[in-house]
């Protein structure tokens, strides 16, 4: 798929060599696409085949956009871009908005709701905000499973996304689907727990794993 990535941070660079790697034709967008220190910066990607664009550039690219731009001006971004240019396309959301005090900017509702709401006609579908730009294109890392969310409006964007996914190696079985856009809070404000766990474990590249009852224990507490 033609695979458009905005932010050339480290979760940007991240996703854009995992999904060159698996074949796509990937651009990431980055606000000076010419400037020598972006060619130094995404050196390694370009040798993988990475193309450099502007955002507008990279959104008209993409049958797939990523955001993954700093959740405090991701939507400035997206305005910039313009609704019409994001009419219909898949927006895959992995970011998270933090203030300077490290608090979410996004207390009540979510980033990812913000976004559809403000592009009505563009497909957003949350995912990957709980895992650390490592694994999130090694999630054989891992000693065990672990679990991904999605959350979105569209039926058919969380099925591109799904497959986007695997491509990263993440089997289905991990794939939970949470439901509408509004589920995309939780995802968001697990990165509170993100932290504690981090600081508790000594490592950011670790996942978590939505484990269900066992049969006969649900049985009992049904009755």
């Amino acid at each position: 798929m033609r695979i458009g990535i905005l932010g050339t941070g480290h979760v940007g660079q991240a996703l854009a060599g995992g999904w060159a790697r698996a074949g796509h034709d990937v651009v990431v967008g980055s606000r000076r696409p010419d400037a020598p220190e972006s060619a130094a910066k995404l050196k390694g990607l370009i040798g993988a085949g990475v193309r450099i664009d502007g955002p507008a550039g990279t959104a008209a690219h993409a049958e797939v956009l990523v955001n993954a731009t700093p959740g405090t001006a991701s939507v400035a971004l997206l305005d910039a871009i313009g609704a019409p240019a994001l009419a219909g396309k898949v927006l895959l959301d992995v970011a998270v908005g933090f203030l300077e005090d490290g608090t979410l900017s996004h207390p009540l509702v979510s980033l990812g709701e913000e976004i559809q709401h403000a592009f009505p006609d563009t497909r957003v579908v949350k995912t990957f905000s709980t895992l650390d730009r490592g694994l999130m294109v090694a999630p054989d890392s891992l000693e065990g499973p672990s679990t991904v969310f999605l959350s979105g409006e569209d039926r058919s964007a969380k099925e591109v996304v799904r497959g986007l996914l695997r491509d990263l190696g993440w089997p289905d079985g991990s794939l939970l689907d949470l439901g509408g856009i509004e589920t995309a809070r939780g995802q968001e404000h697990f990165a509170l727990l993100f932290t504690g766990i981090a600081e508790a474990t000594g490592t950011y590249g670790f996942g978590i794993r939505v484990v269900l009852p066992r049969a006969d224990a649900q049985a009992v507490s049904d009755d």
